[in-house]
């Protein structure tokens, strides 16, 4: 029996999300809701599903097992809460809220309604990040000492003012890390583990009318002792693919976006021959760098996936809340740095005040 979907919120990303649950083996899309009804009709007239009047119908059919929640990022809350109580599983799109309390809320409510909960972060599914990740639990890079991530993307100011919610603290929960960076925040802590402390700078250089920084520096101290540097921008014209690298005593390794660029290791592996030969081979393309509807959904395919095996087996899913609140929480500890020009420990205490000079 499939799985069935509701996507919660009809924008660009429910396109993605719509895909990528048409690939999946044991889910189906059933229906769809927004707070614009138009906008629900006509997703749902493309897509060959359901429209629902209100969230509380959807929630209502028999026919939904687990909602797939699009809507902008600091109204992610509401709808979660609402599809656990219901006794349906939730999946997120990133990030899984815009605040700790906020993220907490929906983690509780899906734990104590026992329904699964994910957050959407489809770049740990590709192939170079797992190969890295491997790598890195096997010892090969001996002493860890640094861990880079590089987002240097490129939006238009016609892309902040296509949406009244875009740009703002309160939907947007931040500017070019919270919205864009954020995949790769997660997947540099995934990599690296536990960061400890930050030192942040951001600023807002390019753009008019938003509220949020478009460019971001931070420096990090990671649980390992080895040390890390986070550059974000929506603000380097014409964009350019996102970045991570990994460094240590005895190996280092990068990916650039769902590529890996070098791999070299003081001890050679017979396994690293078939990487240097795709290395040569293969070639990203632009990815949202300019264009945010230019990703491909096979990453949200490849998370959905395990979402549906989740659910079926009782699993755990690989990105669950806990997981997905991680990058939430280092963004947010890069803001409070920032805005007090001092060091940030994590975890951090509480959700700083954000916006607020």
């Amino acid at each position: 029996m499939a799985i069935g979907f509701g996507m919660i919120g009809c924008g660009m990303i429910s396109r993605f999300h719509e895909k990528a649950l048409t690939d999946v083996r044991g889910a189906k899309l059933v229906g769809c809701c927004d707070r614009n009804p138009d906008a629900a009709r006509k997703f749902a007239d493309e897509a060959g599903i359901t429209a629902y009047a209100t969230l509380d119908e959807m929630l209502a059919d028999d026919r939904i097992d687990a909602v797939s929640i699009g809507t902008p990022s600091g109204a992610h809350l509401e709808p979660a809460v609402a599809a656990a109580k219901a006794g349906k599983h939730v999946i997120v799109e990133k990030p899984l809220e815009v605040t700790l309390k906020r993220c907490d809320k929906i983690i509780a409510a899906c734990e104590k309604s026992r329904v699964k909960l994910a957050t959407i972060f489809p770049s740990r599914f590709h192939d170079a990040p797992k190969k890295l990740k491997k790598a890195i639990d096997q010892g090969r890079f001996g002493r860890m000492t640094m861990g880079d991530a590089y987002i240097k993307w490129y939006r238009s100011q016609e892309y902040y003012d296509s949406g009244a919610w875009r740009g703002t603290w309160k939907l947007d929960g931040g500017g070019a890390l919270m919205n864009q960076a954020i995949h790769t925040v997660d997947l540099l802590q995934w990599l690296m583990g536990e960061v400890t402390e930050i030192c942040a700078l951001t600023d807002t250089l390019a753009h008019k009318r938003i509220e949020v920084e478009d460019t971001a520096v931070a420096t990090l101290r990671f649980a390992s002792g080895a040390l890390g540097v986070i550059e974000a921008t929506t603000a380097a014209y014409p964009g350019y693919l996102k970045r991570v690298e990994i460094h240590g005593s005895a190996g280092s390794a990068s990916i650039e976006e769902e590529d890996i660029k070098t791999w070299d290791f003081a001890k050679a592996r017979a396994t690293d021959k078939a990487i240097h030969e795709a290395m040569a081979k293969r070639k990203s393309g632009g990815g949202g760098a300019s264009d945010p509807a230019a990703i491909g959904h096979h990453g949200h395919a490849m998370q959905f996936a395990d979402f549906v095996k989740a659910i079926n087996k009782g699993e755990t899913p690989a990105v669950d809340g806990h997981e997905g609140r991680k990058a939430v929480e280092i963004i947010l500890a890069i803001y409070k740095s920032a805005q007090s020009a001092k060091p940030v420990k994590l975890p951090l205490k509480s959700d700083p005040v954000l916006g607020k000079k």
